[in-house]
């Protein structure tokens, strides 16, 4: 089946090695010309999330369409290329929301076809037009998508919505909100723009210096056109974006955790004490080969859940699959930039040092989706069946 024919009927297709080879060369290139620390400084100084014309590049790149089928306005590509963009970004701490809004929004959405307000809604973000985040949490911890206690009263052609989202990462930028609601239907799926009334917005500051958003909706009333799925397909929609940007999210931290590691490479080697680098004493070696290891672990778990979801697996084995990758990226992560910052020693604890950046970010990342514990009781949950 070649590549469009796959992306009419919805299949996204992985590139071939050389076209991820290229698309890896074009995030380092994109990367090292446009992005640096003393960027990711000042837009945490200001506290902003996303810079719009930084967005618009992204959009022109055409990285915010990678998941989006060909016949829905986007490339049609798979995990794997997203994963790649996502690996790129997370290892300069881009703060723009690319998992968030440019991975997750639009598997949801995508999820949603043919729905016609589903599709506009994709065209403009594909465009760089409008960011648009997902909020379905509103419990710590709590992956379930079928779990909600957002009201919703049928009134004529309106639909009013009742109840409160947390951890909306993006939440500040975002400029509508694809919003979930439970009903004796099963899950359902709504378009809120960020100006409607009824809804409140408040932020709580992360470690990062991004934001989570709070959804506070009080007879929030949107047309009934604004439903953009119900039952099995918002459910299908949900647990897919989920899954995806847990996956996607592995990958942030995998690119996090290189290049805090070749921090500490670095630093070894030209890090003289007693007349010699301090990269040549014992010790230090030991700790840097276990940390090289933690990194390839999490590097080959990644690589195999990317290879396992080309084959479109069940829902309860895309669970899995995500779980695990989360979980061992989450540890590795956090393992590394800590002993980064302690084989830095003293200036690794200063916030001018980039060390703690990175750590922040990590704690962030690690957090998001579920932190490594929640996916490992999802994991024996599903996988072993285990009562936890």
């Amino acid at each position: 089946m070649s590549k469009s024919e796959a992306a009419v009927i919805g299949i996204e297709v992985e590139g071939t090695v050389a076209e991820q080879g290229m698309l890896r060369d074009s995030v380092t290139d994109f990367v090292r010309r446009l992005c640096d620390m003393s960027r990711v400084r000042r837009l945490r100084a200001d506290g902003v999330d996303c810079d719009p014309s930084f967005w618009k590049r992204l959009a022109d790149l055409g990285w915010l369409g990678i998941l989006v089928p060909q016949a829905m306005g986007g490339l049609g590509l798979g995990l794997t290329e997203a994963a790649i963009v996502a690996e790129g970004l997370g290892a300069a701490l881009i703060p723009e929301p690319f998992n968030a809004m440019g991975c997750m929004t639009t598997t949801a959405l995508s999820a949603c076809a043919p729905n016609e307000l589903a599709q506009e809604l994709l065209t403009r973000i594909v465009a760089g037009e409008q960011r648009v985040a997902l909020a379905w949490q509103e419990e710590p911890g709590e992956l379930d998508v079928n779990l909600s206690a957002m009201s919703v009263e049928h009134i004529g052609h309106e639909i009013r919505l009742n109840g409160i989202k947390r951890y909306v990462l993006a939440g500040k930028a975002a400029e509508g909100f694809l919003v979930s609601a439970v009903t004796a239907a099963g899950p359902e799926l709504y378009w809120v723009p960020a100006d409607a009334v009824g809804l409140q917005r408040d932020y709580t500051l992360l470690a990062d210096g991004r934001h989570f958003g709070v959804l506070r909706l009080q007879d929030v009333a949107v047309p009934s056109r604004h439903r953009l799925a119900r039952g099995e397909a918002a459910r299908v929609a949900l647990e897919t974006a989920r899954d995806y940007a847990t996956v996607i999210a592995g990958a942030e931290l995998m690119g996090l955790m290189k290049s805090a590691l070749k921090m500490s490479l670095d630093y070894m080697r030209n890090r003289e004490q007693f007349g010699k680098p301090i990269g040549s004493f014992q010790a230090l070696q030991h700790r840097a080969v276990d940390l090289f290891i933690q990194q390839q672990l999490a590097s080959a778990v990644l690589e195999s859940a990317l290879e396992a979801l080309r084959n479109r697996p069940d829902a309860k084995q895309r669970a899995i699959i995500a779980s695990r990758v989360k979980a061992r990226c989450s540890d590795a992560a956090l393992r590394i930039v800590r002993e980064t910052i302690q084989i830095h020693g003293a200036m690794g604890f200063t916030d001018e040092f980039d060390a703690g950046l990175y750590l922040k970010r990590a704690l962030v990342l690690s957090a998001w989706l579920g932190n490594a514990a929640c996916h490992r009781r999802r994991y024996a949950r599903y996988a072993l069946g285990a009562q936890l």
